[in-house]
């Protein structure tokens, strides 16, 4: 998920696709690519029958795009997922193959990476997603 820029101290204070310049945006797709790409898509469509359990139990990677579930979840929890992983944030014995990439991604990273995602969505879904991440 690359290059560091400050957006702002917790993304949840500045959620605004509008608010993320072209340069995040820029970057952040470049970091998707680097570090996403492989399982949720070039173009954020996810692995095929992502609903559907894999042999293993797991849920393969969703779509990033609308017709994913990515836009429901707040800005907070959505970075919690790409730092800390899946399951840390589910909890209880939930497995996941989504890993954390606190180790991998700076804060600004995560934060460019999501401003990306977000940038392709419609307005409805963005719309959507502002309102969750202000409730929360």
């Amino acid at each position: 998920m690359a290059l560091a820029i400050y957006v702002g101290g917790r993304y949840a204070d500045n959620a605004s696709t509008a608010a993320a310049s072209a340069e995040i945006i820029a970057q952040g797709r470049q970091v998707y690519a680097d570090q996403c790409a492989a399982c949720h898509g070039a173009d954020l469509e996810g692995q095929p029958d992502w609903r559907s359990p894999l042999p293993s139990g797991r849920l393969p990677a969703p779509p990033h795009d609308e017709s994913g579930h990515t836009w429901h979840h707040a800005d907070d929890v959505l970075f919690r997922i790409v730092k800390e992983g899946t399951a840390a944030i589910v909890g209880g014995d939930y497995e996941s193959d989504m890993p954390g990439f606190a180790d991998v991604l700076s804060d600004a990273e995560i934060r460019a990476v999501l401003a990306f995602i977000k940038s392709t969505w419609s307005e409805r879904e963005r719309s959507y997603q502002e309102g969750v991440s202000q409730i929360n």
